[in-house]
């Protein structure tokens, strides 16, 4: 078995995969069918009221040469968002992560994070007027921190594998200059390390113009501004 906690949690620790297991809530990803076992995520409220996130699976897992024989995938998803934690990247926080051995499913596997609170898909953030509201000024920020975000990722080695448009979230906090943007990257499950910065880098950029709407003159902004992040070109973008 394998757990990661937060200390707050008022569990007792051999407690805690089946208090979390046995919590119900609505489903915001309904169970999916893959990998050979289910996986799906439902928000969830903690013992002092928090709104979490659970992602439940049973059967789920991925296969390596570390790991030929299987592993449940929200490990690999743990490791991505304490490794991602660890060098200041804007990610969802954890607060239990457990798996355990089933003689039905073989696994059943859970992963317990903090909401994201005032943070909307970038998406719904653009479509809900706030880029006219905040202004252009604050959307370069809302890019330059998205880019930044993506920067430390990579030169970390480390590849989202899946990064969508509908995996970046934004705060803003107040107006003006003296708004707070925030940029936040969500669903790691796919995330690994590669051997340079640059493979890394590469991937998930052209990922994500495929898989996202900027304007030419927005993705070519937000370039500039990762590559300054970043600390060279890559070519292609």
């Amino acid at each position: 078995m394998a757990v990661q906690c937060a200390p707050e949690v008022d569990v007792d620790a051999d407690e805690r995969f089946d208090y979390f297991w046995n919590q119900r809530g609505e489903w915001v990803e309904e169970p999916n069918v893959r990998r050979g076992g289910e996986s799906g995520v439902q928000r969830v409220r903690g013992s002092d009221g928090q709104l979490l996130y659970a992602k439940r699976q049973t059967g789920h897992i991925y296969r390596s040469w570390l790991h030929p024989f299987g592993r449940p995938t929200v490990l690999r998803e743990l490791d991505a968002l304490t490794g991602l934690h660890k060098i200041g990247v804007r990610v969802p926080q954890v607060v239990f992560c457990g798996a355990q051995r089933d003689p039905v499913h073989k696994w059943r596997a859970l992963l317990v994070t903090q909401s994201l609170d005032g943070f909307e898909e970038i998406e719904h953030w653009y479509a809900g007027g706030g880029r006219e509201r905040h202004g252009e000024a604050v959307h370069d920020r809302v890019l330059k921190d998205l880019a930044d975000n993506l920067a430390r990722m990579h030169k970390g080695r480390w590849q989202h594998s899946c990064i969508y448009i509908k995996h970046v979230f934004v705060r803003v906090s107040g107006e003006g200059e003296a708004a707070t943007v925030e940029v936040a990257l969500i669903d790691l499950e796919k995330c690994r390390q590669r051997l340079t910065a640059r493979q890394a880098g590469a991937h998930d950029m052209k990922q994500l113009r495929r898989h996202s709407s900027f304007s030419s003159a927005d993705w070519q902004k937000l370039v500039y501004f990762y590559e300054t992040a970043f600390g060279s070109a890559i070519k292609g973008l």
